[in-house]
């Protein structure tokens, strides 16, 4: 039974601290006058406090004072000095178990409230992202640094526009509570700005406006310069195998492959969003190829600076190439539970993950080998303003990091909460 929650007749455990009472009456009866053993019975109301309300427990209680007047009836002492301090004792006691009971209740009560006002906050800012979005295969985590909190300041939103989806995952400078209103910002500006602007370079420059206009309001004068946020912005057209991104100040995400490998790629990176910086070619564009079967996941500096008791860092690249065979779901859920356990279930930093899997090629009625020749000739390097990785996957393989399968990991053996 829940805290707060009224008592049910049918609970098994009630049976515990009421067969105790009935066990040391008889044995208080049984051994007579000269062995004492009914100051026991305040074991009753005690034990029931564990796991029932404040009235259950005063019940409880009254129990256990009626049978140390039993035994003292039954010995022929219920008059003597002895037996009518001990009532008073397991009275006295009682009552305040039952305050404490009242108390905890209260407060349970309390937490509750505010974590729903938490889940409420957390679904109004921070949408839930759809599993699919046109070819694309969808999951996404969120873990919070601090205790009974289910949002922070790393945001990911999604949006669709025509036949391209666009994903952004940043980062809010701080962590918790306190980082919500930047995040909150950030995420109704793109949701807004995704479907307004050609680019993504115009795209950052938007959000960066708008971030701008918000600290230029409403940052603390002690903190002027310091709060911004680091962004990185993804886009996907359904018929190109490409990815394209804007790294502002953020980490290049992970690329697995289907060939149980892990590309992480070399971005450009352009300033965090809220220092200022609004001109669209201080934003590089980067191109990646992304076919069928690829997996990118975008990810905060949370995961790769999550450390361990002897302050190792979390070797993210090496761990995600065990699971590059599964799809986004699995992927992340493996992620979560090798990374609490990596850090003993406690979190520097809030951590947000991403992951996306692209699913075929959309067709449009070209036969296979057309559509092959299509699929080779996107590859190429986009005529778009890019970085080094506009390059076929054959050059582009040469320049990431390679990780080999990692061996099996230790079991996930603490939760976040």
């Amino acid at each position: 039974m829940g805290l707060g929650q009224p008592w049910q007749p049918s609970h098994p455990l009630l049976f515990i601290p009421v067969v105790l009472i009935v066990v040391i009456t008889a044995a208080d009866i049984a051994t007579g006058p000269t062995i004492v053993l009914s100051p026991l019975l305040v074991v009753a109301p005690t034990l029931t406090a564990w796991f029932a309300g404040p009235w259950t427990t005063g019940g409880i209680g009254v129990l256990a004072m009626a049978g140390e007047a039993v035994s003292g009836w039954r010995t022929g002492t219920l008059s003597t000095r002895n037996v009518v301090v001990e009532v008073i004792a397991i009275a006295a006691i009682t009552s305040l178990i039952v305050v404490l009971c009242a108390v905890r209740d209260r407060h349970a009560r309390q937490m509750a409230r505010v974590r729903s006002v938490a889940e409420a906050a957390q679904q109004v800012v921070m949408w839930p992202l759809p599993s699919r979005l046109g070819p694309l295969r969808l999951a996404c985590v969120y873990l919070a640094a601090e205790e009974e909190a289910d949002i922070g300041g790393d945001l990911y939103a999604a949006a669709r526009t025509g036949s391209t989806a666009r994903v952004m995952i940043g980062d809010v400078r701080g962590k918790g509570l306190p980082a919500l209103g930047e995040a909150a910002l950030l995420l109704g500006a793109f949701r807004e700005a995704a479907h307004q602007h050609a680019s993504l370079s115009d795209l950052a420059a938007s959000l960066e406006r708008s971030m701008t206009r918000y600290l230029a309001d409403f940052e603390p004068e002690d903190e002027a310069g310091e709060r911004f946020v680091t962004a990185l912005l993804v886009e996907i057209a359904d018929a190109e195998p490409l990815v394209r991104m804007t790294s502002c100040g953020h980490p290049p995400p992970l690329l697995l492959g289907p060939d149980n490998t892990v590309h992480v790629p070399r971005l450009h990176p352009g300033p965090p969003l809220g220092v200022g910086v609004t001109d669209p070619d201080d934003h590089v564009v980067d191109v990646l190829p992304f076919g069928p079967g690829d997996t990118l996941v975008l990810y905060t500096d949370g995961v790769i600076e999550a450390r361990d008791h002897n302050g190792v860092f979390y070797p993210f690249a090496e761990r995600a190439a065990q699971w590059t065979d599964h799809p986004p779901e699995a992927l992340l859920d493996h992620i979560e539970r090798d990374l609490l356990a990596h850090t003993g279930g406690r979190l520097g930093d809030d951590v947000a993950l991403l992951a996306i899997r692209r699913a075929h090629i959309p067709h449009d009625g070209a036969e296979e080998g057309e559509d092959r020749q299509r699929y080779e000739r996107n590859a190429e390097p986009s005529p778009e303003r890019t970085g080094t990785l506009g390059a076929p996957r054959s050059q582009f393989r040469s320049q990431p990091l390679l990780v080999p399968r990692a061996p099996a990991l230790v079991p996930r053996s603490l939760g976040r909460r």
